[in-house]
């Protein structure tokens, strides 16, 4: 057995590694040592966590190595495009002064929890089973794709041969980086993540802040940058505005030797249609932030509401670093590449001046590669190594939580504090296999990546439905929540499974004009958009058609059952610096849409 590595990677870029782990393993030996053997303390933290670690502990969650890496190779293609939804830090605004009241009275651990107290058990078990299967089709897929390029970039020559078959830097990168999270997930639950995670965020935001400086010093500063993308990498509003929706998509035609059309597609072009910004965006943007167990079991491990906001705000300054820190990052390799100042990264530009989407993929590794000294390399692979080990952590840990607590606990009644951790340990283990079965499909499915972006588009929308309509009218009932559930679930299954063998080659395409083929090409945001209002008419309809439920049974779940005792705890619950730390967030995010013009 013997390894090689990529002379890239020099002494002490190993030792800032092996310096991040060993780090890692000591706050993991520290957390278990701490912890009880009881659900609140494993699943989430004893209810205990300070308003900083819940903050580092979600934006840590939500930053895994696909988004970076989608970040930095969408600032080479096309520019800061792909701030709007870095820039729905105002979503996490949302969480702390709208949903944290509502989900610290209720003192639930998921969810789907909150559903079943809100409606009805019903709603509970559709959510569980929904989120459960889309966290592993999409989340560890994805993260385990982006990782994989990643280390397919840094560490190309790294190989192990054991009897005689040998394992590429994908396979080693992808399988320690798992069994390591998942390993300290296992054994310190909710705390070991959060711990962590700070520890990551900070890891990641120092390797990103020292990969920008370089890069802008290495170009010749920010003028020089804007001078090589142009205006138009600098437009933030122009996806917004295009010329018309019809120019978002452009119509191949392929036809045979008689003429005759054999195959009409319309691909999307890189313009975000406005319609689809103004509507679908923000509703994906609040069921993540707001109703996603992923990120709000962080929240719910405060031992109070005050706590609980300050880490959600927190969380929104933090959501403000991506722009700088990866998208900018994106668009400085692309000035690097086509001034020729780095003669390395010129294989990313095209005949036509521009960056070739496939290889920008690879534009923030490929910067840490051939940009950064010995030492500072190390310290950003190891914010690369954390982005991936703090998103994959957060998956494993919400699974955890969502199957002990919303099936096993139901299923066996009576269960002891004990049963729940194990159970809640083995569910992290399962969860571990279950990534390590994914390597070998993510590596070989090339339009695997694209297509799991959309599948959140198609699932969300009903679960934003019924949390919003949920908490914001009372008269709205448990049959309404869970035929809205129904319905839409079933309207995005349908429109992934017109999309599945398309995005995966199976097919070439549907006939041009049929049912199907109006499916498979109308754009995806449109899509959520008609999901979403199909949702809301069905929970409103339904509700309307049945009876109410009393308002003794959801007392403090709604706006409208709160009682003068709910106000006034959350009243003082808050003072002006929890309002000034909200307005300063949302002055960052006007301030950028305020430069980002061009």
């Amino acid at each position: 057995m013997n390894t090689t590595a990529g002379a890239q990677i020099s002494a002490l870029d190993w030792f800032a590694i092996a310096l991040y782990f060993g780090v890692l393993l000591c706050v993991a030996w520290w957390v278990v040592r701490k912890s009880k053997d009881s659900a609140a303390d494993y699943f989430l933290a004893g209810r205990n966590l300070g308003w900083w670690i819940i903050g580092a502990s979600i934006f840590a969650s939500n930053i895994g190595s696909e988004h970076i890496v989608g970040l930095a190779g969408s600032g080479a293609t096309s520019g800061v495009a792909m701030a709007h939804y870095e820039l729905h830090a105002w979503c996490l605004l949302v969480l702390a002064w709208v949903f944290v009241p509502f989900y610290m009275r209720s003192m639930v651990f998921t969810m789907p929890e909150f559903l079943e107290r809100r409606f009805n058990e019903h709603s509970r078990y559709v959510l569980s089973i929904v989120s459960l299967i889309t966290f592993v089709i999409s989340k560890i897929a994805v993260g385990i794709f982006a990782g994989g390029v990643v280390f397919a970039t840094l560490f190309p020559e790294m190989r192990l041969n054991v009897g005689g078959a040998t394992i590429d830097s994908f396979w080693l990168g992808s399988v320690l980086v798992i069994v390591l999270t998942g390993l300290y997930t296992t054994l310190g639950g909710m705390r070991a993540v959060a711990y962590n995670d700070a520890v990551q965020v900070t890891v990641l935001i120092l390797g990103s802040a020292l990969l920008t400086t370089y890069g802008l010093m290495r170009l010749g500063g920010w003028g020089e940058l804007r001078r090589w993308c142009g205006s138009d990498m600098f437009n933030l509003w122009k996806p917004l505005i295009p010329a018309g929706v019809q120019g978002t998509w452009a119509p191949v035609i392929e036809t045979n030797q008689a003429g005759e059309v054999v195959k009409q597609a319309w691909y999307f072009n890189g313009n975000f249609p406005w319609l689809g910004m103004l509507f679908c965006a923000p509703i994906i943007g609040l069921w993540y932030w707001c109703t996603d167990q992923y990120i709000v079991q962080r929240a719910l491990g405060a031992p109070n509401q005050t706590v609980a906001r300050r880490g959600s705000i927190f969380a929104a300054f933090l959501k403000l670093f991506p722009v700088y820190l990866f998208i900018i990052p994106g668009l400085i390799c692309f000035a690097l590449a086509k001034s020729g100042k780095v003669p390395e990264l010129a294989q990313m530009i095209g005949p036509d001046g521009r960056a070739i989407p496939a290889t920008s993929n690879g534009a923030f590794p490929m910067m840490v590669q051939y940009l950064l000294p010995p030492g500072i390399r190390g310290i950003v692979v190891a914010g690369l190594l954390s982005a991936l080990m703090g998103s994959l952590a957060g998956v494993f840990n919400a699974c955890s939580t969502l199957f002990t607590v919303d099936l096993y606990e139901k299923w066996k009644k009576g269960a002891s504090q004990h049963q729940l951790v194990r159970t809640g340990r083995i569910a992290t283990i399962i969860m571990v296999l279950i990534a390590l079965a994914w390597i070998p499909v993510i590596k070989n499915a090339k339009g695997l990546y694209t297509y799991l972006q959309a599948v959140q588009g198609y699932l969300a929308p009903p679960i934003f439905v019924v949390f919003f309509f949920g908490v914001f009218f009372k008269r709205l009932n448990g049959h309404g929540a869970l035929w809205a559930m129904i319905v839409g679930f079933a309207l995005g299954l349908f429109r992934m499974a017109v999309d599945t063998p398309i995005t995966l080659g199976l097919q070439d395409g549907y006939t041009p004009g049929s049912f199907l083929w109006i499916i498979n090409n109308m754009y995806f945001q449109y899509f959520s958009v008609l999901i979403t209002i199909v949702s809301a008419v069905v929970m409103v309809a339904v509700s309307y058609m049945t009876a109410a439920q009393a308002d003794s049974t959801i007392q403090s779940l709604t706006f409208g059952t709160a009682t003068e005792d709910d106000l006034r705890s959350t009243r003082a619950s808050w003072g002006w610096r929890e309002v000034a730390a909200s307005g300063t967030v949302l002055v960052f995010i006007l301030g950028a849409y305020l430069y980002f013009r061009g």
